[in-house]
């Protein structure tokens, strides 16, 4: 058979293709094979022997088993990295604390951490070594990554000022954490002597809404099994664990640590021995010092709570921590596009710190309207949320009031707004609303948060107005349901309704809208009913 010339060529690209292909696929294994070779390089090089414990050498035994709970020989190694993440750079026991457990526990990798270098430098014994979080541009990525700084089964974290005593304390920590299994205790606590005792509280955070509540658990005889701590306390986690949080060393630590591991099912084991002295009790020398302290560690937990997105906390004494925007704060989410807040897509309801500013100009506005002889009543959605919560529907980011148009002359702080807005006396804004002929009234000037007013007047028993937006409850309806108005609580206090709730809100909604709650613009957003 004759091989044409189009052939032969066919057959030549064919082959200078597949050779091509082999050389391509041997090239990139040997890459990969390189990278995997500079990777381990580099992990020990993360590791020097001076630092902890004699590096990689030092971590395993000479065939690389694991060695015995903080035991160390020829043969074994230690299972657990002591870590001292809290301290304050003006005023500190880190040296101290150290030198407590390499003292009577050399072979033990000891690791300070902080954010930035500190100032002064802190003086460390030989065998502490220092590991700044904030990265360096002369440095490797890993130098500031702590999860390339410990190659132990435990980590131990300890509070500044605590010394180690008895020295097999972190022995029965071990075998603590260890006789759990992999049941839900996942960290195991001792606490530290100190001038208040450590307490075990049970935490629920509540994503959706913002809020996390803290309460007091009960003791047991063999000690209390809780989801938080409040107070000094020395405590072990497997390293794994810790490394397989988002944020393994938060500021402040135990609020960071145990908001995440709630979040994940894991709980914590405080027994009642043994216990860790601290004879540098209080930290601080000073008032000044300890003010330094109390105002970092305020900023440090507001921080915190932000980047976790919780703005409400609720303590154990009944007393709330607010994180979320106030009367000097923009409001806590940017221009609502849809009809669907931002939050919406994240899953969330409005934030804790809204509603409550929502609550609050709601019930200042009504105050005045009806001080003022202004007629109103509860519209839309937020006399929804009265019917169904007595409040304002948990993921809504306004209050809607109707008024009667007539009725605005008898209101010093609306009938003058045609001229401009007015900011009253505490502090609230009155403004005719661009978007149409309605009146808004802010939270402040810095936060816009707020009640709109829509003013309707009656034509032939049909109360009806000039204006009107896209919003489908913006629409005409009977004046008979508001004759008479009838008071139903909202939000506190008794505010005025239309007469048949139901039947309003079908008119604007549809038939049912009381017993099937929805998000105001499915189409963008559903909501997940297994939630509520």
């Amino acid at each position: 058979m004759r091989i044409t010339l189009c052939q032969g060529v066919l057959t030549g690209a064919i082959i200078l293709n597949l050779l091509i292909l082999y050389y391509v696929s041997r090239a990139q294994q040997q890459m990969m094979e390189k990278r995997k070779e500079h990777g381990r390089a580099t992990r020990k090089a993360a590791l020097p022997a001076s630092a902890l414990g004699g590096g990689i050498a030092g971590l395993l035994g000479p065939r690389g088993e694991p060695g015995l709970a903080g035991v160390s020989n020829n043969n074994r190694s230690p299972r657990v990295t002591v870590l001292l993440r809290e301290f304050e750079n003006f005023e500190n026991y880190v040296g101290d604390v150290a030198n407590s457990f390499l003292r009577q526990r050399p072979e033990l990798p000891f690791l300070v951490v902080a954010d930035t270098p500190p100032y002064p430098p802190l003086e460390l014994p030989d065998g502490c070594r220092m590991l700044v979080l904030s990265p360096s541009p002369d440095q490797p990525p890993q130098a500031h990554r702590p999860e390339f700084h410990v190659q132990t089964d435990f980590v131990l974290l300890v509070p500044d000022g605590v010394e180690l005593e008895p020295s097999r304390a972190i022995e029965r920590l071990i075998k603590e954490l260890e006789g759990e299994g992999g049941g839900p205790v996942r960290l195991v606590a001792s606490p530290v002597l100190a001038r208040s005792a450590v307490q075990c509280l049970h935490l629920r955070v509540n994503l959706r809404e913002w809020t996390a509540t803290y309460s007091t658990a009960a003791s047991g005889s063999s000690g209390s099994v809780c989801t938080a701590l409040h107070g000094d306390a020395v405590v072990l986690i497997r390293t794994e664990d810790l490394f397989n949080l988002s944020v393994p060393l938060g500021r402040p630590l135990f609020p960071s640590l145990f908001i995440q591991t709630t979040l994940r099912g894991w709980k914590v084991k405080l027994l009642e021995s043994p216990c860790f002295s601290a004879n540098h009790r209080p930290l601080f020398s000073s008032a000044h010092n300890q003010w330094k302290a109390d105002t970092r560690l305020k900023e440090s937990t507001g921080k915190l709570m932000r980047s976790f997105g919780l703005k409400r906390l609720l303590l154990p004494d009944g007393k709330e921590q607010w994180h979320g925007c106030s009367k000097e704060t923009p409001r806590c989410f940017g221009t609502v596009k849809d009809d669907t807040p931002d939050y919406l897509y994240l899953d969330r309801w409005t934030p804790p710190c809204c509603l409550r500013a929502l609550r609050e100009t709601t019930k200042y506005v009504i105050n005045i309207l009806e001080s003022s002889g202004v007629r109103y009543w509860l519209e839309g959605g937020t006399l929804l949320g009265a019917v169904r919560h007595q409040d304002i529907i948990p993921w809504d980011y306004d209050v809607d009031l109707g008024i009667y148009l007539e009725d605005v002359p008898n209101c010093d702080h609306l009938k003058n707004l045609d001229s401009g807005s007015l900011v009253d006396a505490n502090g609230y804004v009155w403004e005719r609303a661009v978007e149409g002929d309605f009146y808004r009234v802010q939270y402040s000037e810095a936060n816009h948060l707020h009640v709109d007013l829509w003013p309707f007047y009656p034509r032939n028993g049909v109360m009806t107005k000039d204006t009107w937006t896209e919003h489908k409850q913006d629409m005409e309806f009977p004046e008979h349901f508001l004759q008479p108005l009838v008071p139903m609580p909202f939000a506190g206090i008794n505010a005025y309704g239309p007469n048949n709730h139901r039947a309003f809100l079908e008119l604007k909604f549809g038939e049912g809208v009381v017993e099937n709650p929805q998000y105001p613009n499915p189409a963008k957003k559903r909501l997940d009913r297994a939630k509520l």
